[in-house]
């Protein structure tokens, strides 16, 4: 399926941008307590551009009690004291700009901290309230209001409703409410019917505009808009049923699918993002929004990108496929026509903090990802894992659209499975009742350098908050970087390429050719800057096109044969 869009307008540069996600809490640690702060990654911007990334994407750095890693807001215009302070922050996105790197932050608007003032003053107040109208406060059912208002149930497994008041009545004799949480009971959903709420975010928004930020991630952004009837699901699945969501957790499945969801993909959530799409267009520098959009339908997830709303969004039909060539023709496919339709640029990930780190996944006999079967323990082949994940780099490098990069992914990182149970910190661990381990294991924190932890990511001595493996000392950014054939090396090089080939970024054309069972080939632009690619996921070595030359092979290639799990980027100048 060929797509034969033009070259982007520079001023686009999200478009075809790399773009590095920065888990703050575990990149690199300034100060000596095992937490990622400012002033690591402040020390670490050079390796970054080095790396040749356009952007980086951090993760919520706000202040926060962390009941889910920061996704718990206190404060939306001021940093975590544990990551540095408002200043510093200021500094980073001035010195990343000097380096060529824009900056995006991460937006949660579909829920805030139970430690915010607005929710303090709301258990305060008394039902039917103006400070509870900015959430969802309702009263319970049953006789005496002693059950939730309906059955949602938390994309963390439990119940979505929290009681909040004395235990049986309320000082007026009434029960007491129940507020809405689709996440913990420390992150209560806001009411985005109220203007209050609409008016607050786009506050926020201007703030981090203001001071230089060029774009927005935006959390949970298909959850925004609730059911003003809050209306039952129809049925109230176990934790762990599947779900098209977000944020890594599970979540209930509508009874009737056909039905309009009570609070997924609404409607009403697309009058919001027109609305953030006028702020964000009223400054200079191009500013982007770019959703975390969990969906089955590639068409509702396209409605997101319309010309007034979102710039784009994540490609997680692409994250969760197997390694497999018809499945990923078909979901690279569906993703080309659904973004053209509308006139976007797709984006293309392998892994983020959500999800089982690919090298491990591409070592299982099962290699698709699923939110709700996390496979934590299964056996995995790392070392194979690792050869198609050096394969998979170069498919995504090569598709028109933007990349996403996960840190540890240009280290070739697996999933950390065997941390201690007393340390894991994820809720879904605690709320699926010690069954899902939860995503822990992909938030490691990362070896820089060094024989023995904390591999350079903090001060010697210090401990980092999750465990190092002892075996990561052969996956340090220091050992990688003086070693050619390391995953490290291969990710420089074909970010440098992706950049200078016309026909990479230069252009958005793509145009499938033959190619044999278990093949991907394809060819980006067109005339002598064409590049070819080639994608070998069958068991067998298979022929490279006669008369091309190899501009970059995720593994050696000799005799014109393309061994298997091995990617290949061909010219013909």
């Amino acid at each position: 399926m060929p797509n034969t869009g033009q070259r982007a307008a520079a001023h686009d540069w999200w478009r075809t941008a790399a773009i590095y996600e920065v888990y703050v809490r575990s990149f690199a640690d300034g100060s000596g307590d095992g937490i990622g702060d400012l002033t690591g990654v402040r020390a670490r911007l050079p390796y970054l551009a080095e790396l040749g990334i356009d952007a980086i994407w951090f993760t919520p750095w706000y202040p926060s009690p962390m009941a889910d890693a920061g996704y718990d807001v206190a404060d939306y215009r001021a940093i975590e004291p544990l990551f540095g302070s408002l200043a510093e922050a200021e500094k980073l996105i001035a010195e990343a700009h000097e380096l060529g790197i824009r900056i995006i932050i991460d937006i949660v608007p579909n829920h805030g901290s139970d430690q915010q003032p607005w929710f303090t003053e709301a258990l305060a107040a008394p039902a039917g309230s103006a400070e509870r109208a900015r959430y969802h406060f309702q009263p319970g059912r049953g006789a005496g209001g002693e059950l939730p208002p309906n059955d949602w149930t938390s994309m963390f497994g439990g119940p979505a409703w929290t009681w909040v008041g004395p235990a049986e009545h309320g000082p007026d004799g009434a029960p007491g409410e129940w507020y809405l949480h689709l996440f913990t009971p420390g992150q209560p959903d806001f009411n985005w019917a109220h203007p209050d709420v609409r008016d607050e975010f786009a506050s926020v928004l201007r703030f981090w505009f203001d001071r230089g930020v060029d774009g927005f991630r935006v959390d949970s952004a298909a959850l925004l808009a609730k059911d003003p009837a809050l209306a039952d699901l129809g049925a109230t699945p176990t934790p762990g049923s599947s779900a098209p969501v977000n944020s890594g957790g599970t979540g209930p499945v509508l009874a009737d699918p056909a039905s309009p969801h009570p609070f997924i993909d609404r409607d009403e959530v697309h009058g919001i993002y027109q609305e953030w799409r006028r702020i964000a267009d009223s400054y200079p520098g191009h500013r982007v929004l770019i959703g975390e959009v969990w969906l089955p339908d590639a068409e509702r997830l396209a409605r997101y990108l319309r010309p007034d709303e979102l710039h784009s969004a994540f490609n997680f039909d692409f994250l969760c496929c197997a390694w497999d060539a018809d499945a990923l023709r078909g979901v690279i496919d569906t993703t080309l026509d659904a973004h053209d339709g509308v006139g976007a640029a797709p984006t293309w990930v392998l892994s983020n903090h959500d999800v089982v780190r690919h090298v491990t996944r591409y070592g299982r006999a099962d290699t698709a990802f699923s939110m709700t079967d996390r496979q934590i323990g299964e056996p995995s082949d790392l070392a194979l894992g690792t050869r198609r994940a050096r394969a998979a780099a170069l498919l995504t490098f090569s598709l028109p659209g933007g990349v996403y990069l996960y840190q540890g992914d240009e280290l070739g990182l697996p999933e950390v499975e065997d941390l201690p149970e007393e340390l894991l910190q994820d809720p879904m661990w605690e709320r699926s009742g010690h069954t899902n381990r939860g995503r822990d294991g992909c938030r490691v924190p990362l070896p820089w350098s060094g024989d023995a932890a904390p591999f350079g990511y903090g001060p010697d001595g210090s401990t980092p908050w999750l465990p190092q493996p002892a075996e990561w000392k052969n996956l340090t950014a220091e050992t990688q970087g003086g070693d050619p054939g390391s995953m490290l090396a291969l990710y420089r090089r074909a970010l440098r390429l992706r950049r200078a080939e016309p026909a990479l970024t230069g252009s958005e054309q793509m145009t499938w050719l033959p190619s044999p069972a278990g093949v991907l080939m394809f060819r980006r632009g067109d005339g002598p800057d064409a590049i070819t690619v080639v994608i070998n996921l069958s068991a067998e070595p298979v022929d490279l096109p006669a008369g091309d030359q190899v501009l970059l092979s995720s593994a050696p290639v000799s005799g014109g044969l393309l061994p298997p799990d091995t990617g290949a980027w061909l010219t013909g100048r």
